[in-house]
């Protein structure tokens, strides 16, 4: 995938801004054991000073060096034993000291084996997202904001009685759920129903959350992201919109079906749905269509996995844009 330069300074800004923090949290915890704690601070400034002795005894001559390793081997292991038990006597944990890194696999400095660490691709591919997401106009929204008094407690539909009032709270109830515990647990979702009933609405709130809690999510309409991936892939813009969309931890598509028909874009949808599904990462797709429309648009393939692979949660009522135009409320 391409970067641009200001996606991997971001990341390698990061990674710099992690190391500088676990040397702080490390320095803290020293200067708070040497206060409270001074038994376990001499037993770890004796720990620390094991390199010192070993190349003490290394450089000295006439003496059994073997020996002298192994004793000092011998005194750091029953060191370590002894601070570990200072500090759990004192309701610390034992690795209290060490120091933390965000990432094990390489201590934060974005090499591992001599290649590029996984976190850094993780970072990289993360704010790849977040600039992809600045031309997205659709606003974050909060689930306290979400009105179930615009809903109505009756409705004919197909000629068939429903509570759109009811089916609605259910849908908000589900998408909370949904927020606060992705990504376990959490399938696709195709969000099915006219105009102006909240499809939108909800799936902005479901990004708000998931990205609060520091996963990656891509957010925007169908017809902008096909209109992407079209422009680069024909050569005439820069940049990686699809790699983008498949390696978000959340990928939010909005109005599917309001794009220009076109083989390409059918490609395109069948590559994003299908290549996530196999990834198994969670994508979220609203359509206005009905199920007829969209099966006059897409072929078999995309629609048997919509209908699925996806857990399907259906809208019913009248467009909550124009009861608001009747209140006067123009928010």
């Amino acid at each position: 995938m391409n970067y641009s330069a200001d996606v991997i300074k971001r990341a390698y800004d990061e990674l710099n801004r992690r190391r500088e923090t676990a040397r702080a949290v490390k320095a803290a915890r020293e200067e708070e054991i040497r206060d409270r704690l001074p038994e376990a601070y001499s037993v770890y400034r004796r720990i620390v000073s094991t390199k010192d002795r070993l190349a003490e005894a290394i450089l000295s001559k006439g003496t059994d060096v073997r020996a002298a390793i192994e004793r000092i081997r011998d005194d750091n292991l029953e060191l370590q034993k002894r601070l570990r038990e200072i500090l759990r006597e004192k309701g610390l944990p034992e690795d209290y000291l060490d120091m933390h890194y965000s990432c094990p696999i390489c201590s934060d400095s974005g090499v591992s084996g001599g290649n590029r660490c996984q976190c850094v691709d993780r970072l990289l591919q993360k704010y790849a997202v977040e600039e992809m997401n600045r031309n997205c106009r659709i606003a974050p929204r909060s689930f306290a904001d979400f009105r179930l008094d615009y809903y109505p407690e009756s409705y004919t539909y197909n000629g068939s009685e429903y509570s759109p009032r009811d089916i609605a709270e259910g849908h908000v109830r589900y998408c909370m759920e949904y927020a606060k515990r992705f990504p376990e647990d959490c399938p696709s979702l195709f969000m099915l129903g006219q105009t102006g009933l909240g499809k939108t609405f909800l799936s902005a709130c479901i990004a708000k959350e998931v990205q609060s809690r520091g996963f990656s999510v891509a957010f925007d309409s169908a017809q902008n992201y096909f209109h992407e991936i079209e422009k680069e892939h024909f050569g005439r813009s820069d940049g990686d919109t699809l790699d983008a969309l498949l390696s978000a931890d959340l990928l939010i598509m909005d109005d599917l079906g309001s794009e220009f028909p076109s083989s390409f874009n059918s490609a395109a949808a069948y590559n994003i749905i299908n290549s996530r599904l196999n990834s198994n990462m969670p994508t979220i797709i609203s359509s206005n269509l009905s199920l007829e429309e969209l099966s006059r648009r897409y072929d078999d393939r995309i629609m048997s996995r919509l209908m699925g692979m996806f857990k399907t949660l259906r809208f019913i009522g009248e467009d909550i844009r124009q009861i608001k135009r009747r209140q006067g409320v123009f928010n």
